[in-house]
This record gives C-alpha cells, structure tokens and sequence, in this order.
C-alpha cells in the first residue's frame, strides 16, 4: 500500500485520554490496524481490528454517526491507515498519537486476547 506520508498533516492527533472518553461517550469507533499476533498480546477494549498489511478502506465497518480513530502500537501506522483510508475516499483522519504506548502511559485499560 503506498501513501503519500508528507500528507500526514491531513491527521488530526487525539490523546489517548480523548480517544477513551469519545469511546466511552459513544463518539469514535476505534479501529486498530495492528497484526494479529500483537493484537493476542494486548488489545484496544472495544476496537475492531483491521490489519494494516491486508488493510482496505471499504472493510471499515459504518461508523454509524461516529468519529473514525485509527490506532495501532506507537502512532506511526494508524497514520499511514487514515491516510489510505482518505485515498480509498473515506473521510477518516483522527488517529490515537503515540498508539497502545501512549494509551498504556496514561493508565487505560488494554485486554488479552483481541
């Protein structure tokens, strides 16, 4: 998949305290697009996991009304995920700045298992 990562400024960074409480609040669905081997070792509560190296934007189940998050380890693929997802005609450009590092740095519950 190739993106064109000098649009990253296209992202909106949200902390992971925001990412919490829109999910919580019923806001954002939350989309990890780690592999599955990470997503068995700790996984988002609530996110549905769509691989980013079998990513298509047209898998990405209907938000329903809400904000589209992508999220992955670190910050760096759930980039490269919103801006396919542009790309595919899709206007999702929110990811979680800092991934599953930051989510856990900030005390946010994470499961086992996906």
């Amino acid at each position: 998949m190739e993106v064109d990562v000098s649009q990253a400024e296209k992202i909106h960074d949200l902390t992971a305290e925001e990412v919490a409480s829109g999910i919580a609040q019923g806001r954002y669905l939350l989309i990890d697009v780690r592999e599955p081997n990470e997503v068995a070792v700790e996984a988002y509560p609530d996110a549905v996991v769509l691989p980013l190296s079998t990513f298509d934007p047209a898998e990405i189940p209907d938000p329903k009304g809400k904000t589209v998050v992508f999220a992955c380890r670190s910050g760096k693929r759930s980039v490269t995920a919103s801006l396919a997802a542009q790309a595919g005609g899709k206007p999702y450009d929110s990811h979680l700045a800092g991934g599953m590092l930051a989510w856990k740095a900030a005390g946010l519950p994470s499961k086992t298992g996906g």
